[in-house]
This record gives structure tokens, C-alpha cells and sequence, in this order.
């Protein structure tokens, strides 16, 4: 368990860090009133404060210390905030964890998905809130929401909707004992992100093209596309020979730029798994699913490649090891990995969209 007092931590600005506000039991149904205007408008929501934990982490793509400064000042107006900083992997599940411990009303994730990910992990069972503010490079899961990819105007969206109440179970999927919010990747998905990972220190400037980068030299270079490299058992139906699967727990799978890759319409945070597992690995095949994705709002089944919606459980098997990834971090190679739904695992503060 990970001691706030003792770890590393950082208090930006002023807040309302005096007086506090009885705990919001969010699991029970407890909602405020609908949201009419800014925050000001309704003195309930300021004088009843939320304890909020914001988790940063600096190293992303787009988090710098003024929008830190900024986005701190923002949700102090009106709650009790409290700020703390990654230093290494795992760090973000541990202040989730102690946030939890300690009886927090809600924790930001203000990162990219990968920290996203790790405060979701640490919360996943509890009644404690999770809020979202995108900081990476690419955003899934928060734009995904609806959110703006700017975090100075996702918090105005986030804010907007914790004084609402918009506080609601989602789903999540968990792969060999590990949370995700978005998706799964195996096989030549997880490769990709592999690749990206190993030339880190170019993300923050490179961005996006780093990732066309990794998946044109996987495809051609690193990744063997002449054998399968697992089989797979989908709520007992078994289909062998799989060169690469992707587990939907939301849509779009990721973005290029503003346009969204959409594999499949039917996966949702309050529906079940969807699994595609590609049978082969062909430019065709490739192109024909990407152009469906982008153009048609989703990926059709064909020769090669199958799509099972409405899954509970996915188990993947191979006699040589595979890599998997979660949520766009690369976790390991494995023999055997079983993916499940959890359903309502996770109280989701949803973001209030308004336009800009």
C-alpha cells in the first residue's frame, strides 16, 4: 500500500482544502440535481465538496506544468483537491488503491490511456469515482466520451459533469488478473505497441506517425505472418490458427488524427466483449478492414477474419509464448490468457459535453 504522506506529492495553487463535505456514496445512487449552468449556479455543490485525488503524470505526451497548474485551479474552485505525480509504472494503481483505503470521493487520471488504466485498476470494485483528462498522445478512451482532446476544456466538461452527478457503473475487461477500459490487443496488435514502446523517448515529439512507424515495420520486419500464433476458445466455441485479435470493451479501437477507427458499433461500456481474430494476415484483408473501420463505421466479418459480439470470456493458448497489450500498454508474453467481462466493475464520472 502506497503511504500519500510519505510518497512524493505536489500541492498546486489554492483550493478549498479546509472544510470538508460529506463522502457521495456514488454505488448507492446518491445523484445531484441536474447541471444548469456553471458550478456557481447551484451553492449545494459548493458548500457539499468532493474529495478528489488528481493523479499526473508528467512524462505524457501532452500534460506540462502550467495545464497542471491550470487544470488543478480549476477543480479547486469548488472541491477539495488533492494533486500527486507518477514516478514508474504501477504508481498510478497504488494512489488509486490508497485513495480507496483512505475514502476519496473520485481520482482524475490525467495522463495518457496507459495512466488511465492504472488508476481504473486500482479502483475497479470500489465506489470510489473515476474521472478522466486526457494527456496522452492519442486519448481513446477519453474521446471516446465524447471529451475534448484539450485538457483545459475536458475539465470544464469533467466538472460539469461531477456537479451534475453524472455518476455511472461501467464495465471493464480483465485479461490474466489486469483491468482494461478500451480494448486488448494480441498477437500482431500487441507487437505493434511493443515496437512503439521501444522508441518511447520519440513519442512526446514524434506523436501519432511513431505509430504508423512501428506497424509498418512490424508488419513487414518483426512480426511472422506465415504461422498462426495462437488459438482461441470464445465462450467454448473454439477457432484455431489466429494471427492477431483485438477484445473491445468500448468503441472506436484508436484514432488517426480526428477521425476514429471504429471496429465494431455493438461494443459498449454497458454491453459485453466484442473479440475479432484475424486468421491470416494479408495486405488485402488489412486494407479491407481498416477501409471499413474508417469509412463505414466498423469492421464486417469476411475470409480471414471472424467478429463474436455479446462475449464473457476469451481464452487465447499457444504452445510457444505470444505478447498481449491492454489499453495500449504492452504487458508480456504468455502461453495462455483469459479475458473476462466485468460487468458494472467501475463508477465513471461522465463528462457533461457542451460546445466550444
Amino acid at each position: 500500500m502506497c503511504d500519500l504522506g510519505q510518497a512524493r506529492r505536489r500541492r498546486l495553487g489554492s483550493g478549498n482544502r479546509g472544510a470538508r463535505g460529506p463522502r457521495r456514496d456514488w454505488a448507492s445512487g446518491e445523484r445531484g440535481p441536474p447541471h444548469l449552468g456553471s458550478p456557481a449556479t447551484h451553492p449545494r455543490y459548493r458548500e457539499s465538496l468532493v474529495r478528489l485525488l488528481l493523479v499526473v503524470n508528467s512524462f505524457a505526451t501532452s500534460v506540462n506544468p502550467r495545464n497542471t497548474v491550470q487544470v488543478h485551479q480549476y477543480l479547486a474552485r469548488h472541491h477539495d483537491v488533492q494533486v500527486v505525480e507518477t514516478s514508474e509504472r504501477g504508481h498510478a494503481t497504488r494512489f488509486a488503491t490508497d485513495a480507496v483505503t483512505r475514502g476519496l470521493d473520485a481520482v482524475i487520471a490525467f495522463g495518457g490511456d496507459g495512466t488511465l488504466n492504472e488508476v481504473a485498476t486500482g479502483l475497479a470494485g470500489s465506489s470510489v469515482a473515476l474521472g478522466v483528462l486526457p494527456g496522452g498522445s492519442t486519448n481513446v478512451f477519453a474521446r471516446s466520451l465524447g471529451m475534448a482532446n484539450d485538457p483545459l476544456l475536458a475539465v470544464t466538461q469533467l466538472t460539469a459533469g461531477l456537479d451534475g452527478g453524472l455518476v455511472a457503473p461501467i464495465s471493464l475487461g480483465e485479461a490474466n488478473g489486469r483491468f482494461f477500459t478500451f480494448h486488448a490487443g494480441v498477437g500482431f496488435d500487441a507487437e505493434v505497441v511493443r515496437q512503439v514502446e521501444r522508441t518511447f523517448s520519440f513519442k512526446r515529439v514524434v506523436g501519432q506517425p511513431l505509430f504508423a512507424y512501428a506497424a509498418l515495420k512490424s508488419w513487414f520486419v518483426d512480426y511472422d505472418r506465415k504461422f498462426p500464433h495462437f488459438s482461441v476458445s470464445i465462450d467454448g466455441r473454439r477457432i484455431p490458427n489466429g494471427f492477431s485479435a483485438v477484445v473491445l470493451n468500448t468503441n472506436p479501437y484508436t484514432y488517426v488524427g480526428k477521425r476514429p477507427i471504429e471496429l465494431s458499433r455493438a461494443a459498449s461500456l454497458e454491453k459485453r466483449l466484442v473479440v475479432l481474430v484475424f486468421r491470416r494476415l494479408s495486405t488485402p484483408l488489412m486494407v479491407s478492414t481498416l477501409w471499413s473501420a474508417v469509412r463505414k463505421g466498423g469492421a464486417t466479418a469476411r475470409r480471414g477474419l471472424e467478429i463474436i459480439e455479446g462475449v464473457d470470456e476469451v481464452v487465447f493458448d499457444y504452445p510457444a509464448p505470444f505478447g498481449y497489450q491492454l489499453d495500449g500498454d504492452f504487458i508480456d508474453e504468455t502461453n495462455t490468457l483469459t479475458i473476462r467481462h466485468r460487468d458494472e466493475a467501475l463508477q465513471l464520472i461522465k463528462p457533461m459535453l457542451v460546445e466550444f
